[in-house]
């Protein structure tokens, strides 16, 4: 096959070289460069063009480095901006890849390939003459949470060649085949970044504001804080609060307030329900063709219109067993059977059938009972809604 590999200048995209090299497939190589040398983020480009080329060189293949700054800053960055003025927790790698990697890709330089190849340790399985998209075999390096906004489309034109190996075993080949990256530490944090400081971006793109810290069981003053933007419901680490640990448990933008509660294991950090919106379901929507069995995962008496699910809420090997209904307003209601941590407005529910295995897809996380915010386009992450 004719595949277009981006390529990272990491080990996992290499070694994805590698792997379809030896297999005989006409290769070509792309970077996507995304940041510039200033606030927006330069993301170590230089660093990770050059080893690109030397993986380039050693098998002769061709690289192409492509530029998807203003796109990626147009679209992504300006998503996580807004989300995070509104009080919200973005997801922009999720982002990333739904618009940049497959969506102006595939568009511009992707279709003229048979395959687009990366290395996301996730796979895909077909099931009924039909592409799902399917975790890995490295329960810790699964990627299918980041990839769970993607389309039917994308997904199909897409090749995850580490989806059934674990990562020491991808060390171990990348040593084996002598890649110059193969010992490279991998990437850490919010690309976009690169070297910047997630709070001083913020800082510099939204400003401070100076606000009261409110302990929530006792409606009691115990700090300031700079913005609430620099927050997010669970977290702990950076709020400056002796006597912890501290978690923001809700923010009131409206007026500037964080709330937090104190201790280890404290009730106002956990919930069952969660309420999403904007659903997007990558092959096919569950509830009108059903790939999932009830009957093999009940253990107890189920709700009305509800199917079994695993889900996350956020990036971990850890899933959580639950159910998934219709709110009847156009929003689904996960429940889930164990106390989650954390839930964050902003953040996807990532939806998997009950044995984990396929990743069905995702949505947003929103606040109780609350009214839907209006948009000047269908869905979040959409480009034409940016």
């Amino acid at each position: 096959m004719r595949i277009a590999v981006l390529v990272s200048g990491g080990v996992d995209s290499a070694v994805v070289v590698d792997k379809l090299y030896k297999e005989g497939h006409d290769l070509h190589l792309f970077y996507i460069r995304i940041g510039m040398d200033n606030d927006q983020g330069d993301c170590s480009a230089d660093e990770d063009i050059e080893m690109c080329t030397l993986i380039a060189r050693k098998y002769n293949l061709p690289l192409k480095v492509v530029s998807l700054h203003e796109e990626y800053w147009d679209n992504v960055m300006a998503y996580a901006l807004r989300t995070v003025k509104e009080g919200l927790t973005p997801h922009p790698d999720m982002m990333c890849n739904k618009m940049i990697k497959f969506g102006f890709f595939e568009e511009r330089w992707g279709k003229d390939f048979d395959k687009t190849a990366t290395g996301h340790y996730a796979s895909i399985r077909e099931v009924d003459g039909k592409f799902y998209l399917a975790t890995a075999a490295d329960p810790v390096k699964d990627q299918t949470d980041f990839l769970a906004q993607i389309s039917y489309k994308q997904l199909s034109h897409l090749l995850f060649p580490l989806g059934e190996i674990p990562k020491s075993e991808v060390r171990k080949l990348a040593a084996e085949a002598k890649l110059p990256n193969a010992v490279r530490k991998d990437s850490q944090g919010i690309c976009f970044l690169g070297k910047i400081n997630y709070n001083d971006f913020l800082e510099r793109q939204l400003g401070t504001k100076s606000g009261p810290v409110i302990e929530i069981e006792t409606g009691k003053k115990i700090g300031e804080h700079r913005g609430y933007w620099f927050y997010t419901i669970g977290q702990r680490k950076g709020l400056g609060l002796s006597g912890g640990p501290w978690y923001v448990v809700k923010k009131n933008t409206r007026d500037n307030v964080v709330y937090v509660s104190n201790g280890y294991d404290t009730k106002a950090q956990y919930g069952r329900s969660i309420p999403i919106e904007e659903m997007h379901w990558i092959t096919s929507d569950p509830f009108e063709e059903p790939i999932i069995k009830n009957d093999s995962h009940s253990s107890g008496s189920l709700p009305d219109e509800a199917i079994y699910v695993a889900f996350k809420t956020r990036h971990s090997p850890e899933f959580y067993q639950g159910t998934i209904r219709k709110d009847g307003n156009g929003g689904y209601i996960v429940e889930s059977s164990t106390d989650v941590q954390g839930i964050a407005p902003g953040q996807f529910a990532i939806i998997y059938t009950p044995d984990r295995s396929l990743c069905l897809g995702s949505g947003m996380i929103t606040l109780p009972s609350a009214k839907k915010r209006k948009r000047t386009k269908k869905r979040v992450g959409d480009s034409e809604s940016i």
